[in-house]
């Protein structure tokens, strides 16, 4: 039998991530034994690349052990961790390090130096975990994709070719330090939604163990449809549905990886209500690996220019008390306990064309003709999968999957 995960992305409630200068296990063993009270499983945990890798050509050993003494407690509470490698990118904030900006400006996915230098974090990461029973594997970084083109200010801009190499590149030195583990890379919704981004579709279904799903309905989702509305509610069982459509295996695992509660988009007396509903949409769609909350706990408000959303993301306060959407979240990881998840086949597929290089993923974004049709088909009952239009007459393609009917957008009224 296989229950879907659940888990969190760790934020801490003392300095944020900025506690890996100032580590203090006691404070992480607190934090830890308040997510591991709701029932979770797993966490997701980022150390800061300047602090773990302040030169090109040092990895601080004080840091791994400060990232394997936090693995360490949060196994003695029955929780598994992910580790992402290059951060990179969190909340608003960008952390790149010095080698990398101003004076030394160089190409984070191109430049030979400091591509060498970033596989080799992720190698030493990943090697130091190996050993480690409750390790599930490395993510590539988180949204990393930011820095490859607008809205970034600063973008280091490639093309779709260079993206994958770079990818592959990180994904090798993941496996390298830690062979056989759950290692993925994770893109913020550009990938599926913006025609010229670098990072694709392709990419995100395509490479690593697991295709990786952050869904916030703040990008237009929530602004168009409101804080009910079914394309609202049902945002990221859209993005896992929209995920198998470049898939090569039917049954391939995805993790809804990030998705949280975001006011004023959600208010804060409908969290609870709306954590439940998109846990359960996300969980009547095949394959799902599992869902990270974003976030364990909220932002200090001690922190200075947070976006005001940021702050009141968490499950859990900073006093670690229990939120509205932790115990919905808590009540849902019960509902699921022990339950086999094997839900029925979407026998319904939506095409999707977005042109042979991807160029119109618009159609896929909010108010788009694929967003918006799914949504149409969703509010009437009918539990909507997506294929590409190439594939969309393949028998053989649509067997697999379990599709027994195509759709065409602009005939879903």
């Amino acid at each position: 039998m296989t229950s879907p995960r659940f888990g969190v992305n760790y934020t801490p409630t003392r300095g944020w991530f900025h506690h890996w200068l100032d580590f203090d296990l006691d404070e992480v063993r607190a934090d830890l034994d308040s997510i591991a009270a709701l029932g979770l499983d797993h966490l997701r945990v980022f150390p800061l690349w300047p602090v773990f890798q302040p030169n090109r050509a040092v990895i601080r050993p004080r840091a791994v052990e400060d990232l394997l003494a936090l693995v360490d407690a949060a196994g003695e509470r029955g929780l598994d961790v992910a580790v992402d490698g290059l951060q990179g990118h969190l909340s608003s904030f960008d952390f790149q390090p010095s080698w990398t900006r101003t004076w030394h400006r160089r190409n984070m996915f191109t430049d030979h130096d400091v591509v060498d230098a970033e596989a080799e974090l992720l190698r030493t990461l990943a090697s130091a975990l190996a050993a480690k029973g409750n390790f599930l594997g490395m993510t590539v970084g988180n949204e990393v994709n930011q820095f490859s083109s607008g809205p970034h200010p600063d973008p280091d801009r490639i093309d779709a070719a260079q993206a994958e190499r770079w990818l592959r590149r990180m994904l090798q030195a993941c496996e390298s330090g830690a062979p056989g583990r759950f290692h993925l890379h994770a893109e913020y919704d550009a990938a599926w939604y913006q025609d010229d981004h670098p990072f694709t579709p392709a990419h995100a279904a395509r490479l690593g163990a697991a295709t990786a799903v952050h869904s916030w309905v703040f990008n237009g989702t929530a602004q168009r449809h409101g804080t009910d509305g079914t394309a609202t509610r049902h945002h990221a069982a859209y993005l896992i549905e929209l995920s198998k459509a470049w898939a090569r295996e039917p049954h391939r695992p995805v993790w809804l990886q990030e998705v949280g509660a975001p006011a004023p988009h959600v208010p804060a007396d409908r969290a609870a209500e709306f954590t439940t509903a998109t846990v359960e949409a996300a969980l009547d769609c095949a394959d799902v690996w599992g869902v990270t909350w974003w976030c364990s706990h909220d932002v200090d408000r001690s922190l200075a220019d947070f976006p005001e959303l940021e702050y009141g993301l968490g499950l859990l306060t900073t006093d670690r008390e229990v939120k509205p959407a932790g115990r919905a979240l808590a009540e849902s990881v019960e509902r699921w306990r022990g339950r086999e998840h094997r839900p029925a086949p979407r026998t319904t597929a939506l095409v999707v064309d977005v042109g042979p290089d991807a160029t119109r993923r618009s159609v896929c974004a909010p108010g788009g003709e694929v967003f918006e049709a799914f949504a149409r088909l969703t509010a009437q009952g009918l539990r909507p999968t997506t294929v590409l239009s190439e594939l969309a007459q393949d028998s053989r393609h649509l067997a697999s999957r379990g599709i027994t009917r195509v759709v065409l957008p602009a005939e879903v009224r």
